[in-house]
Order: C-alpha cells, then structure tokens, then sequence
C-alpha cells in the first residue's frame, strides 16, 4: 500500500497547521492518510487506496458518505443560497421533525457543534437554577470548552490530557467528576454538593472512551435522583441521537431528560448541532431570556436542508435500518471474540446498536479506569493492520467503530477477514 501522496501532504500540512491536523484525534505517527473521495461505505485517499470506512465521521454517518436524498436538497438549497441571516421556514421544519423523534424536547435551538449545544446545555442548567456546579462522569466527552475538558474521553483521553492546559481552575473547580456506572460515588457527590448542582450531564451511551455501556438502572438512578432534588438531568446525545434510535438513547432506554444535545447523525456530514429541552428551561435563552446564546452560522440553510433530509431518510427506513444494523453489528462483535479467544488474546468487546470496540484486557471494561487498563500498544497494531487490509476505524482505542446504512453485507465480510488477519499480527 503506497502513501506516498498522504506523505507529502502530511510534510506541506505540519508546516502551516499545528501539528499537520485540525482535529487531535486525527492525528497518528508517522502520518495520517489524506482521504480524496468517500461515496456510501468507503473513503478513498489520495494515493488511490481504498478503505471501507468504520470510523464513519465519528459517528456522524449513519447513511454513509454522500447519501443520495441528502446531496439532492442540499444541492437544490445552494442555488438559493447559502447564508441568509435572518430566520427561514426549513428551521421551523426541521425543529417540528427533531421534536417529533424525541419527546423529552418541546423546544429547540439550532447550533453548529457538539461543543456548542453542551457548552449551551450546561449555560442553560446554571441560568435556570441560579446554580454553579456541574456534576459530569469520567470519559464521557462533552465537547472541548473548559467547563468540560476535566478527565474528558476522546482525543483527550487518547493523548492522556486529563485537565488541558489554558482552563481556567476557577471553572474546572465547579466541575465535579465522577466515575461512570458508580452510583453510590455518584449519589454522595450529589448529596454533599445538591444545595449548588445546576445541572448533571452524562453520555447515556458512553462513546468517547470506546464503548462503555450503562449498568442496569444506572441511568434510571440518575434521573430519580435529579428529578427528587429539581437538578436538570443533560443526556448529552451528539453520538447516540438518531444513532441508537429514532429518538436516541433516551427512547432506548426509556428514560425522558431535561435537556438534550444532539449533532454528528443529525447532519450525516453536514455541520448542525441542536439543543434541546423543557419549555420553561429553554425560555430561559436570549432574546426573551437571560442565558445569552447566539452564532451567525446557526440554522443556515445548507446544513438545515442537510438535517431535515437525513431525519426524514431516517424515518422512512427505520423498522429496517436499526434493526439490520443491530445485526450486523452483533454479529461481527461476537465473530471478532470467537477469534480473539481461539487465539487466546485477553480481550473484551461492548457492542450496543451499530456500534462497538474491542479492548485488549483481562477485566470488562465499564468505566474510564478500566478502559485505561487495556493495551494500547496491541490496538495501535490493530489499527495499522486493519488499515493495511483496507479497513479504517478511529485510530484510537478511546474511540468506536460505527457501521453505517451503506455498508453491505460483502464490506461485513470483507471487514471480518481484515480483522481475523489483524487479530494474528496483535498476537505475534
């Protein structure tokens, strides 16, 4: 396999671009790929190699890359143009349609980022209650602004920054960490802090640190508690809205949170992020509001046209989509452990709708200690043997394969041997 191309742009990019990359976790040595093309289940890069793409914009590719209805209305919208500045008729659309799968939401403001719908979430809670701290849980990744960016997952946990430099203590202080799927951690922090929680965020699924699943009742838990001492509950859905389900995670597991955020399979590529909530929280914003909120990209028309067909691609395929996808994913994970234990490999693989991620340890991994315990060294020649077989997944362990509506049951295949020949050069 020649990189020779992604080479030579690799040695322009560092030249003119921190670190050659304009996100971390893209980033690996000695040079990422520079992809050219995608269409449906593959990137292509610019040496002409061809990938089946299980990284999946992070996520954020639930139909895969240039789906069809989606490059239909965004193209129709950029003949009548790109910014307006003013309010259109497709954010009422689209609003109407992200309301109508989730529930929990009465109303909603349209973002750009991930980042921005937390870091409005969180602006949220602290306006609504008049309150200061913030309760969060170890791994989870809610986006890269201060309040957050304390044992965070993602990027963060991969290139092992537990509190980034340039945070302000004054607001990590207000942060209060707790381990993931430790409800007697959890309930004590509350209790001894409940008099100045605003707010507790969580991944219901959590994403950003591999594949870490709820315990039983965890989050039912969670939301007892904060609904008895009046704290909103933030279900932070960038990965898991539309991904797990229709209506996200919160529908999965039946459980209705104060506040949501959702973005990556909202846009299917397209940069639109939203948060969502209660009405008497989400008042709370500017202008009628107090909690000042606003961007000059939000809602434009190019990344709304982009939402509102992926939504609606979605909900005509939905008693097929999530259910194949579950499937396939299911089968792959437990294809993947029947060869990691032929071979004798420690290992252990959490799965959940169409995503899932192999850890190279003894014990399950259900939080951010027990993720850190896994080998990193063997996924890292995963990674680069799955990459050599034309299979790409996120290059870090802290990150997750996600399947997509694209991928056929040849790529499943295919994937299965890539992964069967990487499996044999982690063991050696």
């Amino acid at each position: 396999m020649s990189l020779s191309q992604s080479r030579k742009l690799f040695n322009d990019a560092r030249k003119l671009i921190p670190s050659g990359v304009n996100s971390p976790v893209r980033y690996y040595k000695p040079y990422p790929f520079f992809a050219k093309k995608s269409q449906k289940g593959y990137i292509l890069d610019e040496d002409n190699n061809r990938y089946i793409d299980f990284c999946n914009g992070y996520g954020a590719l639930l139909l895969g890359h240039a789906r069809k209805e989606i490059i239909s209305s965004v193209s129709k919208q950029l003949k009548s143009g790109t910014l307006f500045g003013t309010p259109s008729e497709q954010e009422i659309k689209l609003s109407k349609l992200i309301i109508s799968n989730f529930p929990s939401i009465n109303k909603v403001r349209l973002v750009n980022t991930g980042s921005e719908a937390t870091m409005t979430a969180i602006r949220l809670a602290r306006g609504f209650t008049k309150k200061n701290k913030i309760i969060k849980f170890e791994g989870c990744y809610h986006g890269a602004h201060d309040s957050v960016l304390v044992k965070a997952g993602s990027g963060s946990a991969h290139h092992g920054i537990s509190i980034s430099e340039g945070g302000l203590k004054e607001i990590s202080r207000n942060t209060l960490v707790v381990q993931y799927n430790n409800f007697d951690e959890y309930h004590k922090v509350l209790k001894k802090n409940k008099e100045d929680v605003a707010g507790v965020i969580i991944e219901p699924i959590l994403a950003n640190m591999g594949l870490i699943l709820p315990d039983k009742n965890f989050l039912q838990d969670i939301r007892k508690t904060t609904k008895e001492n009046n704290i909103p509950l933030i279900f932070d859905e960038i990965v898991t809205g539309f991904r797990v389900s229709p209506g996200g995670a919160q529908q999965h597991f039946g459980i209705e949170p104060d506040i949501t955020t959702i973005g990556k399979a909202l846009g299917n590529g397209f940069a639109i992020a939203a948060v969502g909530g209660k009405k008497e929280i989400m008042d709370k914003l500017t202008p009628a509001g107090k909690v000042y909120q606003a961007s000059t990209f939000a809602g434009n028309p190019v990344s709304v046209n982009a939402a509102i067909s992926s939504i609606t691609t979605l909900n005509k395929l939905k008693n097929k989509l999530y259910s194949r996808l579950e499937r396939y994913c299911a089968l792959l994970s437990r294809a993947l452990d029947d060869i990691a234990t032929d071979m004798k490999i420690p290992h252990q693989i959490n799965f959940s709708a169409s995503m899932m991620q192999i850890f190279f340890t003894k014990t399950p991994v259900t939080d951010y200690k027990s993720a850190k315990k896994s080998d990193v060294k063997k996924f890292k020649k995963l990674f680069f043997s799955l990459l050599k077989k034309g299979v790409f997944v996120a290059p870090s362990q802290f990150e997750v394969v996600f399947l997509s509506d694209a991928h056929t049951k040849y790529d499943f295949n295919n994937a299965l041997n890539a992964y069967h020949y990487a499996l044999k050069m982690v063991k050696n």
